[in-house]
């Protein structure tokens, strides 16, 4: 039988906004990982509907600092999903280092997002909803991770 909370212990109930941004990384993830396979070529094309996909991710721009950016989508969304999962475990509500580690994150994410829809809009004059959706989620996990902050600065 496990004991209850120490007296100043931090409560048992889950951080719910890290539960919110680990499904929004898995959402991430999952539009990341389908525009590299359509870039790795083992998709033929990437189903839009509305939008230029095709033109975004065929540009010069596609590749970021020499990979691609769903590369660096993907990359970035594990880590974050990873994080945030492990934020959900018991313990680790108050891990300052982790707290810190998902706003960073999740701020390099919405900043990533916005230069590629700057490069979008003003660059190579097309959009793809795809881009626009990982931008939305990015968006989304800057904002569940304002939480953060406090935890960070907590004592």
């Amino acid at each position: 039988m496990e004991a209850g909370p120490a007296a100043g212990a931090e409560p048992a109930a889950t951080p719910v906004n890290r539960m919110g941004m680990a499904v929004l990384s898995l959402g991430g993830l999952l539009v990341s990982a389908y525009l590299l396979l359509f870039k790795l070529g083992i998709i033929e094309t990437v189903v839009c509907g509305t939008g230029d996909c095709d033109v975004v991710q065929t540009s010069k721009w596609s590749d970021f600092l020499g990979l691609p950016v769903p590369l660096w989508g993907v990359v970035g969304y594990s880590l974050i999903l990873g994080a945030a999962l492990r934020g959900t475990r018991p313990g680790r509500g108050a891990d300052r280092a982790l707290a810190g580690f998902l706003f960073a994150a999740s701020t390099g994410a919405f900043l990533f997002s916005i230069y590629l829809s700057v490069l979008e809009e003003f660059v190579i004059g097309a959009w793809c909803r795809w881009c626009v959706g990982s931008a939305a989620i990015a968006t989304l996990l800057l904002v569940f991770s304002i939480p953060e902050l406090r935890r960070v600065r907590a004592r």
